[in-house]
């Protein structure tokens, strides 16, 4: 007889049993158990003995025949009718292996049960889904009574009639009438509360620009080429001092210069250097880069962040023709070493540095002690920034140029009006951005009463000045000062008056009017109360407009723009980021690139 462990289809339910640990066997022993509990033992027997197939005088042969064999196929088909009453100490009441689904299912309610620490014993076996209580059985929550019953308060002890309302007392047992629910200080027709709808993520939108794309011309692909491959250009040669600004601003973009191509841009001829970004550049690497242009008169290096001391003491001696320098994020120079620079270079005309957090009242002290003939100074965001200062910078009449915007703290009104009678009636730019305790005062004590040649003015994010001060300022800018006979300012090219929201219609009305027909640079952008019919005189009497910011001027609509695009016909560039009435069919011009118009906006 073949002894392979092979047996026949069974149904998709007696599987299912199997698994679950249900056999004949199991379902037996459960009933013989409860039997037992009730007092009413049953007389097992096998199932094939003499009485029950009628042949007693052959009873124990026929049972050393033929049960080996049976039982043995049924404990292989998982079908033993012949053991129902085996002994507890047989192999048959061995635990059943569990399959990897119960086993993990096993381990986390034993994780639960360890959570909860009721203090049971941990060799607890687990209760049998057949025979343990309901979960109702356990909670204690009363069944509330069918509605229409009449219950007795279990407060008052009055009876009413029990409705979906009904509430159980607390503590139990029994209900509560509506009465006595709401002198509990329940509600029992209270609403329960809808759930919170969870908010859906803000929209990602991706503006639209309309940038002019024409035709690469040959030097712009060879620029490009150069500019991948930056790495590899030492063997080209001399490339050309028109085209190396273009390459610096290229390789800007992806922070491409290292110490190793940055000997493309250095020439022992070279006068003047611009690099746009430094910031790979170690401290090794930017004195190299003095030693390798000697004979340099101007040098500008943006986001400088890793120049220190050491940088700035070995210029010192391998610049001696320096007469300009512009930094970007010097913050690691200390003053003794700015101290030394300005002794070492009594010649410097220019001297403009943004973001230098150590440049403090003694080193202003020794830029204009050994600088004698600057012309330009811009201390942008230079922290340590205070009222002290004018009393050094007013002394400085030859100055051109004058940059002092974003200072950590404002400087005082008074002090600016002093600054601009010392350095004003010299001055051609001015930015004093930032200085939120400007008001309109200073307008015309300190800009008008002064300024005699200005063409360049910046005054950003000064939230004190008025709309109805500006245009009066402008409006008396070009009569003649009453004290005395000196011409009037002429008008300007470049403002910049951005964020300032208080600014409206009458204070652009008379700009347009005062120097509308030489400006080339307009920013206006946050003018959010401005009139259509303002923003319209842009057009007519903006016509040298070559930049031009309206965002969030929100009168600004499609005619507006068609206005500006046909009349101002050397504008290249205007931002309406915020202008919401611009549609789909924003006109458009060909060589002018539009930036933010959010009628094009994609949601991602």
């Amino acid at each position: 007889m073949s002894r392979n462990n092979v047996r026949g289809p069974t149904s998709a339910l007696t599987e299912f049993l199997r698994e679950s640990g249900i056999t004949p066997t199991t379902i037996a022993r459960r009933r013989a158990t409860g039997d037992a509990a009730n007092g009413n033992q049953p007389v097992a027997g096998p199932s094939n003995s003499a009485q029950n197939i009628g042949d007693g005088e052959n009873n124990g042969e026929g049972d050393e025949q033929t049960t080996p064999r049976r039982r043995a196929r049924n404990r292989r088909s998982g079908y033993d009718s012949d053991d129902l009453d085996e002994p507890e100490d047989t192999p048959a009441t061995k635990k059943r292996k569990l399959t990897k689904a119960a086993q993990e299912k096993a381990k986390e309610k034993a994780k639960k049960k360890g959570k909860k620490g009721d203090g049971g014993d941990d060799g607890d076996e687990e209760e049998d889904p057949y025979t343990a209580l309901s979960k109702s059985a356990w909670s204690g929550a009363p069944v509330k009574p069918p509605v229409g019953n009449l219950e007795k308060c279990a407060k008052c002890e009055k009876e009413f009639t029990v409705t979906k309302y009904t509430m159980a007392a607390n503590p139990g047992p029994g209900f509560l009438c509506h009465k006595c629910a709401k002198e509990s200080g329940a509600d029992p027709f209270k609403k329960p509360a809808s759930p919170r709808k969870r908010k859906a993520p803000a929209e990602k939108r991706t503006v639209v620009n309309f940038e002019q794309s024409r035709f690469p011309t040959l030097a712009s692909l060879c620029i490009n080429i150069i500019t991948r491959h930056i790495d590899d250009v030492e063997a080209l040669g001399d490339i050309g001092n028109i085209n190396m600004d273009q390459i610096a601003k290229a390789i800007s973009k992806n922070r491409s210069l290292t110490p190793e191509n940055a000997h493309l841009f250095y020439d022992v001829q070279n006068t003047t250097l611009t690099l746009y970004d430094v910031t790979n550049l170690t401290p090794l690497g930017l004195c190299a880069l003095a030693s390798l242009n000697p004979n340099l008169t101007s040098l500008r290096l943006d986001k400088c962040g890793r120049m220190d001391n050491t940088v700035l003491s070995s210029w010192s001696n391998s610049l001696p023709s320096l007469t300009r320098l512009e930094l970007v994020g010097p913050f690691l120079v200390r003053a003794p070493a700015w101290q030394s620079f300005f002794a070492s270079h009594p010649s410097l005309t220019g001297f403009l540095i943004t973001h230098s957090p150590r440049f403090d009242l003694e080193c202003m002290t020794a830029l204009r002690k050994h600088c004698t003939g600057l012309t330009e100074l811009r201390l942008r965001e230079v922290q340590k920034l205070d009222d002290e200062f004018v009393d050094i910078m007013k002394k400085m009449t030859g100055l051109t140029y004058l940059d002092l915007g974003y200072p950590e703290s404002s400087l005082s009104e008074e002090a600016l009006v002093e600054l601009m009678t010392g350095v004003g009636q010299g001055l051609t730019h001015l930015d004093l951005s930032g200085h939120v305790l400007v008001t309109d005062t200073f307008l015309m004590e300190g800009i008008k009463a002064q300024a005699r040649v200005l063409t360049g003015l910046a005054l950003a994010n000064v939230p004190l000045l008025t709309d109805e001060g500006v245009a009066e300022f402008f409006d008396a800018w070009a009569m003649k000062c009453e004290s005395d006979e000196l011409p009037s300012n002429p008008p300007l090219t470049t403002l910049d008056l951005s964020r300032n929201t208080t600014l409206s219609s009458s204070a652009l009305i008379a700009i347009l009017s005062h120097s509308g027909a030489t400006l080339t640079h307009l920013n206006i952008n946050g003018w959010k109360g401005t009139s259509e019919e303002s923003l319209n005189q842009i057009a007519a009497r903006a016509k040298e407009l070559r930049s031009l910011d309206v965002g969030w001027c929100r009168e600004i609509d499609n005619f507006v723009m068609k206005a500006i695009m046909d009349k101002c016909e050397k504008v290249k560039e205007v931002k309406v980021f915020g202008c919401n009435r611009l549609t789909e069919h924003c006109p458009r011009k060909r060589n002018v690139n539009i930036y933010g118009v959010e009628a094009h906006m994609q949601v991602v």
